[in-house]
């Protein structure tokens, strides 16, 4: 089948999804329709806004579609079924595809989870990987059945996770490699060239939604512990820290190479006019910092406001 008669439904709504769609277009694919989750109110003023693959696919004239509820929306599931598509590509939907979808194209769907999978299923899979202080994680490629994140796998390709970006830099970086990779082997697997393998159940790890208590700091762990953490977790849902009472965001640090002495975990020093915080093991520089209220600003312009930081204890 070629690209030109190949009827495809491509599922997704975030920012990650959008590399995988113009990916395909570019490549010379055709779209019967976008699904996307329904438009929801952001921000403080509560405004409703598209998702950012809606703008994505509305660019390229494509027909979006937004059911509020896949499993229950009977009139979307025949507005599906008569697309008739070959075959349905998922990026970052966030919703799981009931199985009676599953059973409509030909080709089934493929599915793109930052993770080798069946390690890291679920929703953070990439700050999971950050976390843990993994040298290199995978981006694979899933034929979807009824259960999250469990089908057969088509075909992984790996990526190396620099010690010295954040989670966004890395995700970016994961999802654009996640589209090439798709264009890659998606005629082999249309063709019939690749055979899906099946997980190891026995090997399979989940990785939860991270919530705001996550981001929680504890000063007494290691400072390369926490350092995974603040990467992992921000800009959502975030890291902090308790200063005199208030909520002190941390937004990035730096590793100082350099082992604690005295300090107790948690205290605020300076260290060769760098703004450090002490950890049961080295200490973390201090780069952007937001007090509850204020606005985010580097630490040594806090510490003009604020000349008690230095000497105090964050907890």
């Amino acid at each position: 089948m070629s690209k030109a008669t190949l009827r495809i439904v491509f599922f997704g709504t975030s920012d990650f999804a959008v590399p995988a769609l113009k990916y395909l277009i570019q490549n010379g694919y055709n779209f019967s329709a976008v699904v996307t989750q329904a438009e929801k109110p952001a921000g403080r003023l509560r405004v409703t806004m598209p998702s950012p693959i809606k703008k994505a696919a509305l660019e390229s004239h494509i027909l979006v579609l937004e059911p509020h509820n896949l499993k229950n929306d009977e009139e979307f599931f025949k507005h599906f079924k008569h697309l008739n598509p070959d075959l349905c590509i998922v990026a970052a939907y966030g919703k799981i595809i009931p199985s009676r979808y599953l059973e409509v194209p030909k080709h089934g769907f493929l599915n793109i989870h930052p993770s080798l999978l069946p390690k890291y299923r679920g929703p953070s899979p990439v700050q999971a990987a950050i976390l843990n202080g993994d040298k290199e994680t995978w981006v694979s490629v899933i034929l979807i059945d009824e259960r999250m994140d469990h089908g057969p796998v088509l075909a992984n390709i790996k990526y190396q996770i620099s010690s010295s970006k954040s989670f966004t830099e890395i995700n970016k970086e994961i999802w654009e490699i996640g589209a090439g990779f798709m264009i890659q082997i998606l005629q082999k697997w249309i063709s019939g060239e690749i055979k899906p393998k099946p997980q190891n159940e026995n090997q399979a790890s989940y990785c939860k939604l991270l919530a705001r208590i996550d981001g929680k700091i504890a000063w007494d762990k290691s400072a390369q512990e926490i350092y995974n953490q603040i990467r992992a977790l921000n800009p959502e849902p975030g890291t902090w820290t308790k200063w005199k009472g208030m909520i002190l965001n941390i937004k990035r640090v730096e590793l100082l190479n350099k082992e604690t002495l005295e300090d107790k975990p948690g205290m605020v020093i300076n260290i060769n006019n760098n703004i450090a915080v002490a950890t049961r093991k080295c200490y973390l520089i201090l780069k952007q910092i937001q007090l509850e209220g204020g606005k985010e600003m580097d630490a040594k312009s806090f510490i003009n406001g604020h000349s008690d930081f230095l000497g105090s204890v964050l907890e």
